[in-house]
């Protein structure tokens, strides 16, 4: 009971007035509808959430007369997200990320570089330089397992936010938003092109001496694109071929037939990526052009200590001279 003369609640009477019991959306339920939004379709959906596509269906049903909302317009082949739907999946998102957080710091007790970390790399950095972080991180740290995806800046910034990805491997700068970010090293620009082409110009070189349409680039959606323009200095867009590479390897077979010339990161030329061509790499003009290897994760991630650890070993790979100089 409640005696009001002297300001005293019953603590029974508090919880059950004051906080009435409610039902709450569970996380798979939440899961399910984050799906729904990415992949289009409640079959694969369903899929990606290994169930089957009746308790995916079910499970958002749930949520909709939990909340008394409707979420997802159906019809009987195609759906839409409601404007409140989408909103629900973007505050979803945000909650499955700090629900994964928090089973991190439990599983991850027992010590820092222990348990499985989910990392992503862009395609000019992954296939020079993974291979090496595996190895030396399973040489240095066996207990800990990279997992990795290779993909755009774009995309992968995209799956840190909603906590697909624990850490990403990126080419610096580039706008990160909120995430934290710790630098690795600087990976030098080279350019590259066949020999001939090399005994025309001067020592050094400018680009006013390369024929117009004769550098070729990767897709814009490439980041590196934009840094080797801007850290070589090539502001004349006549130089610029139209056609867009979609990967460095094919960049080298382009410039490997004579039609040009490229800019390669000093990290792929270290790989062999110019092995068993008849390709030379020369300082582009102007000052030393050089990318930077950098590391992105989540603020609210209970494992910065392993993410500095792996720091450290990726330092040691992409700046080794550095580091033995230390």
């Amino acid at each position: 009971m409640i005696d009001v003369s002297l300001g005293i609640i019953e603590p029974s009477l508090l919880t059950q007035s004051v906080f009435p019991m409610q039902r709450w959306p569970s996380l798979k339920q939440l899961h399910y509808l984050v799906a729904l939004d990415e992949h289009k379709n409640f079959n694969r959906a369903a899929k990606a959430c290994h169930v089957s596509q009746s308790t995916l269906s079910t499970g958002i049903q749930n949520l909709e007369e939990m909340m008394n909302l409707q979420l997802v317009e159906r019809d009987h082949k195609s759906f839409i997200m409601t404007p409140i739907g989408l909103e629900i999946v973007e505050r979803a998102r945000h909650l499955l990320s700090d629900a994964r957080d928090m089973m991190e710091l439990g599983q991850n007790q027992g010590g820092v570089m222990q348990g499985s970390i989910r990392l992503g790399c862009i395609p000019t950095i992954a296939p020079f330089l993974l291979s090496r972080l595996v190895k030396s991180c399973s040489h240095t740290y066996p207990e800990l397992e990279l997992l990795l995806r290779e993909d755009t800046t774009a995309n992968l910034l995209k799956l840190l936010e909603h906590g697909e990805l624990d850490l990403l491997i990126l080419a610096l700068p580039i706008d990160v938003g909120g995430f934290h970010c710790k630098s690795v090293g600087e990976d030098p620009f080279k350019m590259v092109m066949r020999r001939e082409l090399a005994a025309t110009l001067h020592t050094p070189f400018d680009y006013r001496e390369l024929p117009n349409q004769s550098i070729f680039l990767l897709e814009r959606e490439h980041c590196l694109t934009e840094h080797a323009l801007s850290a070589c200095q090539l502001r004349d867009k006549d130089k610029i071929n139209p056609f867009a590479a979609t990967s460095l390897h094919t960049l080298v077979e382009m410039v490997g037939a004579g039609l040009g010339t490229t800019f390669l990161p000093q990290m792929a030329i270290d790989a062999g990526i110019l092995n068993n061509t008849d390709l030379i790499a020369l300082p582009p003009p102007g000052e030393q052009a050089s990318r930077e290897i950098g590391l992105v994760w989540r603020p609210s991630t209970t494992r910065v200590q392993t993410f500095y650890k792996i720091a450290e070993l990726l330092r040691t790979l992409v700046c080794p001279k550095a580091a033995d100089a230390q």
